[in-house]
């Protein structure tokens, strides 16, 4: 038997479920900790009572507990420079470096570098003062999408189409509606198409195409009303064919590998590519430095490799040869979120049970932002539930997710009801057509 590993897994979302669930699986996998977990983490990982932004505490809790290998699931804490303080401390981490997580931390920084190595991207204008970002809109009006530099948690990101929603999300960033992420913007030119993710595993050389995912960002049915973090996703994305993944490889990809080596800021982890697939072919509109989420959770339905085995041959810089298994299934993730979000809501509201969906076959229910209380299931935060939901086809995936989603009782929930529209069409489509 080979040797078992101790892991600590830093974050507390879906996302961080979803890995844990993966990381289960694996029989190398010796004892596992999560700092700081929900209430689900909790149920397959003991907690780590440190703080990601402590990485002292980090360090010490890793030395004190036999930890062999650290997987930093939230972009905060990566760009935030904890693999670095991992690594000086002879810890094997999985996660980029400070400077290399930039490609999330900074959007004017990935931006330079598309330009520097001629990866197909909007164009764009980069601005650290008010003033200047409004002439700039005066000669490029509306669709226009305006941007914070930094990290706004899934926000910051306004696609104007009108010259005054424009002015106010440039306003909105300079007044510090975004805290530092604000201090200076990026404003793109207005790409029209569909939009669809990839996810590549990376060790600082190799780049391993994973999976295709499709979120929904918008609040309201139709991809209508404020962006969220994401109100639920599929994998794969039938938009993401064969050709195409190997176009986005070829063309932005690789290039990003080669041009953030060049630059002496190797980039390994989980690059997480935001397409838009328009006429002219596939663009970037962003890079995140970490597995999505919600479609972490997808994607974690379907790998049937070991998933401990390929992030440790990324954070080893072992990529070369290694290939990742997927079910041919579809996943849909339906988020159940708490009424008002991404607006105020309430906090600390009762879930009062999850025993019926969870005992749907097929489906699997990921904790966002729940605690337990006194023997009490509890909603702490914005999105609160993952309910997935596995079929042949998306049609089939979304029929039992939402089966699943009217078995929560919870009532200060809610979700969008349309997850996977754009897939689902195609599939009617194709039914009409053969």
């Amino acid at each position: 038997m080979t040797d078992r590993l101790n892991v600590l897994l830093i974050g507390s979302g879906g996302r961080e479920h979803a890995l844990a669930y993966g990381l289960k699986k694996s029989p190398r996998l010796g004892a596992l900790y999560v700092a700081p977990g929900n209430a689900g983490l909790l149920t397959m990982a003991e907690k780590a009572d440190v703080s990601e932004s402590d990485h002292a505490a980090v360090v010490a809790f890793c030395k004190a507990n036999a930890i062999d290998f650290v997987i930093v699931g939230p972009e905060a804490p990566l760009v935030d420079g904890l693999v670095d303080s991992l690594s000086a401390a002879g810890i094997l981490s999985f996660g980029p470096s400070k400077e290399a997580a930039q490609l999330e931390g900074s959007k004017g920084y990935t931006k330079d570098l598309c330009a520097q190595f001629d990866i197909p991207t909007a164009a764009y204008a980069r601005f650290g003062d008010c003033a200047s970002a409004l002439s700039y809109l005066k000669e490029h009006p509306a669709p226009i999408v305006i941007k914070a530099d930094g990290l706004a948690a899934g926000k910051g990101v306004t696609v104007a189409m009108s010259d005054a929603e424009a002015e106010a999300a440039v306003r909105e960033c300079f007044d510090g509606a975004f805290g530092d992420a604000g201090a200076e913007v990026v404003i793109e030119a207005f790409l029209q198409g569909e939009e669809a993710s990839l996810f590549a595993l990376c060790d600082g050389k190799t780049a391993l195409h994973l999976a295709s995912a499709q979120d929904h960002k918008p609040v309201g049915e139709g991809d209508t009303g404020p962006n969220t973090g994401g109100m639920g996703a599929y994998s794969p994305a039938p938009v993401m064919t064969k050709a195409l993944t190997e176009e986005v490889m070829e063309k932005i990809v690789r290039p990003t590998i080669r041009g953030m080596a060049s630059r002496g800021a190797p980039f390994s982890g989980i690059l997480f590519v935001g397409l838009m697939i328009t006429d002219k072919g596939p663009e970037l509109i962003e890079y995140n430095v970490r597995f999505g989420d919600p479609e972490c959770q997808t994607l974690m339905m379907r790998l049937e490799s070991d998933l401990l085995e390929l992030l440790l041959a990324a954070a080893k810089g072992e990529l070369e040869g290694v290939k990742a298994n997927w079910s041919d299934d579809v996943v849909m993730n339906v988020v159940l979120a708490s009424k008002g979000y991404p607006g105020s809501y309430e906090k600390g509201t009762v879930i009062d049970d999850l025993s019926a969906a969870e005992a749907l076959e097929g489906v699997t229910i990921f904790h966002a932002g729940t605690a337990e209380k006194d023997g009490k299931l509890l909603a702490t935060g914005g999105r609160v539930l993952n309910v997935c939901a596995r079929g042949k086809s998306v049609t089939e995936a979304q029929s039992l997710a939402y089966k699943a989603v009217d078995a929560v009782r919870w009532d200060n929930g809610f979700c969008r009801r349309d997850i996977g529209w754009r897939a689902i069409a195609r599939e009617k489509q194709a039914a009409k057509d053969s």
